[in-house]
């Protein structure tokens, strides 16, 4: 995860057994969000090609659509595609994918003749806890989340969140409970301190997550609930300048001192297997067919979690991992970890059969800190006066990049700032130097703040980027007013100059710093619209057709998954999202309003629940 002291306290939850975390996670079932049972969401369509083996080659499906948007260039659109099994075996007009099947049987299936199938959309980066634990709380943020059967509304004045979170307090029935909820964002909802929530409740512990997943805020009840003291926050360097203890205030390395306990609270197996069941419908609602978690949070309870929900037959998503370059050599030392990443890949690794995987030799590694806490790293500072951190410090991001990349690694390294990108190229050059690699697809993530030369930099070096189209649209109107400015606010994911450059680009959510709904994302891409109605950087728009490469063929690249996912062509595999209008047809200010019918996983059909 983004945060150390977030992953290094989740590793260090003990549950009783895993046969009680389990049974406890199952107890939040009965009233989950899950998608209709259409059939088995089979991996890598095991079951079709035992049965098939039995029978001969497969018979053929061919879905005929009013439209087929393939992603690949020879062949854009077609209004047929054949698939056995688990793979396309054709694509064409319907008399085309007749004649290349030949003598082959085959059934027409016309559910999607009057819609549009697009590849399976994808969240090239997204993470499943924090998506899970965040949206099972009280959510009250700057922008509305609509989730399955609930509707959160956003909170834009001081005076608004402080209504909220005193109903959400009256709302709840026990005198003990602790009020949980994220959301907290001080330049929408203002200064936010410890006397504050005793003010919402002098007795019942309240625990407010900020917005950027990165900070925390007691009020006094909570504090003695987690047996916190002034005392054990000092002298612990950087960390304990990360603390403001009479504020109740918690925020990178200072999460150290509160987070073991507080997940105890709230990560318990029941929110667990609510959010992640939540969040399986969530984003099938939103078409997505595969995400991946980058530095993914490992441990034996929490993957055996995963395989009951994520990996349930019902679940028609691959969800993928890259192991964490951080959490790892610091629990090994350097000398040891590269043999645990391997052990941490061989879990699960990539292969037929897999819906839960590992990709091998990718990591994860980190830069500077969170853009929604304006933490990161910036070259010419911050308008008022604060400075950013860094989650890796510089010295130690080249020590573990060299490590890594000299063992033909592929990097993902989480950058935000112009000057956190200033220490990564710098780090990428000596790496070509002195050991040149030919398609190294090293991915700039999040890639907030960039100049033009930086740019020019990553194509010259062979990089990618992997951007987050939400920076500018949910925040680009009140940065501007504070801590950047508005050249650099509106300047915020720089799409159109990589684009210019040729630098192949995908978008992702790191849900849940914005929404996983890839045609979102895609419309952030093309219109770059805030919440104010003004365009932000109307540069820096790109076309339709770059924002759905960037959640579809461009998304598989970045993982070196493009020969299998990510466009709808012979021998890939037939994952489709199915939406309800054409996205090159409809007004690009609409895009992101596009209704998703369903999606087609490995072959098998599964609507959206209405």
């Amino acid at each position: 995860m983004c945060n150390p002291a977030f992953s290094g306290a989740f590793k260090g939850l003990s549950y009783k057994s895993r046969r009680t975390f389990l049974r406890g996670a199952a107890v939040a079932a009965a009233g989950a969000f899950v998608a209709e049972a259409v059939g088995p969401a089979l991996a890598d369509g095991a079951l079709n090609e035992t049965l098939a083996s039995g029978l001969g080659a497969p018979i053929a499906k061919i879905f005929v659509a009013k439209k087929i948007i393939t992603m690949e260039r020879e062949n854009p659109t077609a209004t047929a595609v054949a698939i056995a099994g688990n793979r396309i075996v054709a694509v064409g007009s319907l008399d085309q994918v007749k004649a290349a099947l030949g003598e082959r049987p085959f059934r027409i299936d016309k559910t999607f003749a009057d819609k549009v199938l697009t590849p399976g959309l994808i969240d090239q980066h997204l993470h499943p806890i924090l998506g899970a634990l965040t949206l099972a709380v009280e959510v009250i943020a700057p922008e509305d989340w609509p989730m399955p059967g609930k509707f959160n509304k956003a909170a834009l004045t001081p005076e608004d969140y402080r209504a909220r979170l005193k109903a959400a307090e009256t709302a709840l029935k026990s005198p003990n409970e602790w009020l949980l909820t994220w959301g907290y964002q001080p330049l929408w909802h203002g200064k936010l301190t410890r006397a504050d929530l005793n003010a919402i409740s002098k007795t019942r512990p309240i625990s407010v997550w900020h917005r950027s997943c990165h900070e925390f805020f007691l009020n006094d009840a909570a504090i003695a609930a987690l047996g916190l003291t002034e005392a054990a926050t000092k002298g612990k360097g950087e960390w304990s300048e990360q603390v403001n203890f009479n504020e109740g205030h918690y925020w990178e390395g200072g999460l150290n001192f509160m987070m073991a306990p507080m997940l105890k609270v709230l990560a318990t197996p029941e929110r667990l297997g609510f959010g992640l069941r939540q969040m399986v419908t969530y984003l099938h609602a939103n078409g997505v067919t595969a995400y991946n978690e980058p530095g993914a949070l490992y441990t034996p309870d929490m993957w055996a979690l995963y395989q009951d929900i994520l990996g349930a037959p019902s679940t028609p998503i691959y969800s993928t991992f890259l192991a964490d370059g951080r959490g790892i050599p610091d629990r090994v030392g350097m000398a040891k970890a590269l043999q645990a990443t391997e052990e941490q890949i061989a879990v699960s690794p990539a292969g037929p059969g897999k819906k839960l995987m590992f990709f091998p030799r990718q990591i994860k590694l980190f830069a500077d800190g969170a853009i929604i806490s304006q933490l990161m790293q910036m070259k010419d500072g911050y308008l008022d006066g604060h400075k950013g951190e860094w989650i890796m410090p510089p010295d130690q991001l080249e020590e573990r990049a060299r490590l890594y990349w000299n063992a033909g690694y592929q990097l993902h390294i989480h950058v935000n700032g112009d000057l956190g990108l200033e220490v990564l190229l710098n780090i990428l050059e000596k790496l070509m130097a002195e050991n040149p690699r030919a398609d190294h697809r090293t991915v700039i993530v999040h890639f907030a703040n960039s100049t033009e030369e930086q740019i020019g930099r990553i194509a010259r070096l062979g990089a990618i980027v992997s951007a987050n189209p939400y920076y500018p649209v949910g925040f680009a109107d009140k940065y501007s007013e504070t801590g950047l400015g508005p050249e650099r606010a509106n300047a915020m994911v720089r799409a159109n100059s990589v684009r210019k450059h040729a630098i192949p680009l995908s978008y992702h959510s790191d849900l849940p710093m914005g929404p996983s709904a890839p045609l979102a994302l895609a419309s952030f891409g093309v219109n770059r619209v805030t919440p104010s109605g003004r365009v932000a950087g109307p540069e820096q728009r790109i076309d339709v057709d770059a924002a759905l490469r960037a959640v579809t063929i461009e998304a598989a690249y970045s993982w070196r998954q493009e020969d299998l996912i990510g466009s709808i062509a012979p021998g890939k595999i037939a994952n489709f999202t199915v939406l309800g209008e054409d996205p090159y047809a409809v007004d690009p200010i609409k895009l992101k309003d596009i209704p998703v019918w369903g999606t087609v996983f490995e072959g098998e059909v599964h609507p959206v629940p209405k």
